[in-house]
């Protein structure tokens, strides 16, 4: 199945975002399970939050990898959705 995971960051965080990058984007590779990834931007075009799509088995397996995600555990995100998605183009 698929999720979207839609997240944003809390006001002032790009510092943590950018100290935790590194650690996210590695985690991406040794879980593979993301089908695509990329930060969502602010008016200013600065990295504000996350829209990652995970191709999962279980929304329980959606909240792990989620929980596990390194910018969360820095406590980066202001809120999280995870939300089943069916993809119809591209």
């Amino acid at each position: 199945m698929l999720i979207a995971l839609i997240a944003t960051d809390k006001p002032g965080a790009l510092d943590v975002r950018k100290a935790n990058r590194d650690n996210h984007l590695a985690y991406i590779e040794k879980t593979g399970v993301v089908a695509q990834a990329g930060p969502l931007l602010d008016g200013n075009g600065e990295m504000a939050g996350s829209l990652v799509i995970l191709s999962v088995d279980s929304m329980a397996d959606a909240q792990l990898w989620a929980d596990n995600d390194p910018y969360a555990q820095a406590g980066l995100f202001a809120d999280v959705k995870l939300i089943e998605w069916k993809k119809v183009i591209g």
